[in-house]
């Protein structure tokens, strides 16, 4: 049946919503946006090329994830690198992608497999190139398959707000020697393949614990 007109200019607002929010995310996180800085709506919207109305809606969703600090009718800034907000968020983040692997391990076709593998292999060129923004959209597109083959949306909700404070401490590792998230990333594939649930949960739970706090340390 025809998409109502209604529906359609929705489904385009959503979409603006959204790659407005991925940029300021993106920003933040690749420090392009330095803790502390003020953010300006009015800037913010020059800069993207939209109204103020997406970019208010995106620095409140920045806010519910600890990456910016909102004070209504005053100001928006950076949030600086909280060590215990961001150890919190890696905690909560290792459970529901240990939650989702467990679910998902033996659900996954030949192709969401394959797919993984070839996420890794090249998550592994760009640890290797030392770029950084291709190593953490290789290790995202990785880790989204086992999410989406689990089915758990109320995981997949969870991860998607508390993972902007955990892309920052992802940085600082694939920034200097993520090659150990490649063997890790190989297990994690191989036990989800063969359908073993727990060590599948155990090395998915390992990948983003062992991330580093927020003062560049590992715990």
């Amino acid at each position: 049946m025809p998409i109502p007109r209604d529906d359609a200019a929705r489904v385009g607002r959503s979409l603006l919503r959204d790659d407005v929010y991925t940029r300021l995310r993106d920003a933040i996180v690749d420090y392009t946006f330095e803790p502390g800085e003020q953010l300006r709506d009015v800037e913010l919207a020059e800069w993207l090329g939209v109204s103020r109305t997406p970019i208010r809606e995106a620095l409140l969703r920045l806010a519910a994830s600890g990456l910016v600090v909102t004070k209504p009718g005053r100001s928006t800034t950076v949030a600086e690198i909280d060590e215990q907000a961001a150890g919190d968020a890696r905690d909560v983040i290792a459970a529901m992608h240990a939650l989702a692997a467990r679910t998902a391990a033996g659900r996954l076709s030949q192709e969401q497999v394959e797919g993984m593998r070839d996420a890794n292999r090249r998550f592994a060129d760009a640890v290797a190139a030392g770029d950084t923004d291709d190593a953490n959209a290789a290790d995202d597109e990785l880790h989204r398959i086992p999410i989406v083959a689990s089915g758990n949306r109320a995981a997949a909700a969870v991860i998607d707000q508390y993972d902007p404070l955990v892309r920052r401490m992802e940085r600082r590792r694939f920034g200097g020697d993520g090659t150990r998230s490649v063997g890790l990333h190989d297990r994690l594939i191989e036990h989800l393949a063969a359908g073993e649930s727990e060590r599948a949960a155990e090395v998915a739970f390992e990948i983003w614990h062992t991330l580093p706090s927020g003062d560049g340390s590992e715990d």
